[in-house]
């Protein structure tokens, strides 16, 4: 489908009309941000990559029950997806101790929890992203108490889905970053889900292979994006 008009662009992707209102094309860039773009790079193919991993995970979760905006995989770098009225919180799930969580309150990175954490952060670059609970979203008028326990319950259904599949690879999902938005009345997983978005580690050696890799500056960023894509996209 004919890209038209372009409507938005963030640090990841660029999104854009179709023919169709309810469709629009999400363009993966290459280019890399940290810190809520306080940090800037490129990190080569990462667009390709992301936009291969997103569909991998999005047929499965389909597949699974999770309702997603995907449509299809226009190409190696756009996407066709469900046009979305996003609602402005990053969901949060947390299995193994890493990043802000260790940081805020003090804990050993790389302790698994005995159950997932969730937690919700609101979406607004100016701001670093605040961390907010389910008072701030419902009595701000974010979301509606339902639709709120509708994003928390298909966000620990997405992890329930990906950790197996993913351990299946050798890969661990440590967290990810999850972005939902309402179609038509419905809710449904949008945004994207990749080595941009979620921590995954070798589960052997633990070794990062996602965009802690540019942040930590650890090196061999594009080699990890790609291992992951090895792993999970092999044969498609």
């Amino acid at each position: 489908m004919e890209k038209r008009e372009l409507i938005y662009e963030g640090k990841a992707k660029r999104v854009y009309t179709t023919a169709n209102p309810d469709l629009v094309v999400q363009y993966f860039k290459d280019d890399a941000t940290a810190f809520n773009a306080k940090k800037r790079g490129t990190i080569a193919s990462k667009g390709v990559v992301n936009n291969a991993i997103s569909e991998t995970f999005f047929r499965l979760l389909e597949a699974n029950g999770v309702p997603t905006h995907f449509v299809e995989r226009l190409n190696e770098r756009e996407m066709l997806v469900k046009r979305l009225q996003i609602i402005p919180v990053e969901t949060v799930v947390r299995n193994i101790i890493a990043g802000s969580l260790a940081k805020r309150l003090g804990l050993e990175e790389g302790k698994s929890l005995p159950e997932p954490i969730v937690e919700y952060y609101y979406k607004n670059d100016a701001l670093d992203d605040p961390m907010i609970n389910q008072w701030h979203v419902t009595v701000l008028g974010m979301a509606t108490a339902g639709e709120l326990q509708t994003v928390t319950d298909l966000a620990l259904k997405t992890n329930t889905i990906l950790r197996p599949h993913l351990e299946q690879r050798g890969i661990l999902l440590v967290d990810m970053k999850l972005e939902f938005g309402r179609h038509h009345g419905r809710i449904l997983l949008g945004d994207e889900i990749c080595p941009d978005t979620c921590r995954f580690w070798d589960a052997t050696t633990r070794k990062k292979l996602d965009k802690d890799r540019f942040r930590q500056d650890l090196g061999e960023v594009e080699e990890a994006y790609h291992e992951v894509h090895r792993r999970l996209c092999a044969g498609t």
